[in-house]
Order: structure tokens, then sequence, then C-alpha cells
């Protein structure tokens, strides 16, 4: 089994710790994600008090290198990318973390 967390255990830990019908927290979860994915694809940050900000961030253009041809470059195209900053009470609970445990 995994030690991932996924939407489906998401919904399930709010449905068991409110009264509200499974395919309602399904629907909310989903709307959730929905309108941070949608920010971000917009070029918007996603601020979430005491949880961490999502950025958007460009990487610029770049010349790489072929591991398999590496006489050759290859150009990397500009691009944006996500970056997440854990914000104060995350990180508090990430310094409880038994690293050794992972």
């Amino acid at each position: 089994m995994s030690n991932n967390l996924t939407k489906r255990d998401i919904v399930l830990d709010i449905y068991e710790k409110t009264d509200f019908a499974q395919k309602e927290v399904r629907e909310s979860v989903q709307l959730t994600l929905d309108a941070i994915a949608t920010a971000l694809s917009e070029g918007r940050n996603v601020e979430l008090r005491n949880f961490g900000v999502f950025e958007v961030q460009v990487r610029k253009s770049r010349i790489g290198r072929n591991p398999n041809k590496p006489e050759t470059d290859v150009v990397i195209p500009t691009r944006a990318v996500i970056k997440f900053k854990a914000g104060k009470e995350l990180k508090a609970k990430l310094k409880d973390l038994d690293v050794d445990s992972l």
C-alpha cells in the first residue's frame, strides 16, 4: 500500500468528519482543485493561509545536453513551472516529522 495521500483519501477523511454526503464532498474537493488549477494556468499565485503558496515561475530558455549524444546541444524552451512555498504552520509541523522513518 502506498504512503501517498490521494484525492479519494481526502474525500473519505472529510466525509467521516462531517455530515455531508460523500458525493457532495467529492464535488467540493474537485471544485476546489479546479479553482486552484485554473488560477495557476492563468498565471496567478494561489495563497492558502497557514498552509502555503503555489507560485507560477518562468524558467528561461537554456541549452542542455542529450546524455546519449553529448556532442549535440538541445534547446530547452522557456516554460512555466509551479513552486510551492510552505506556510509557517506547515513548516512547524514538518519540524516534528521523524525523517529517519521515511
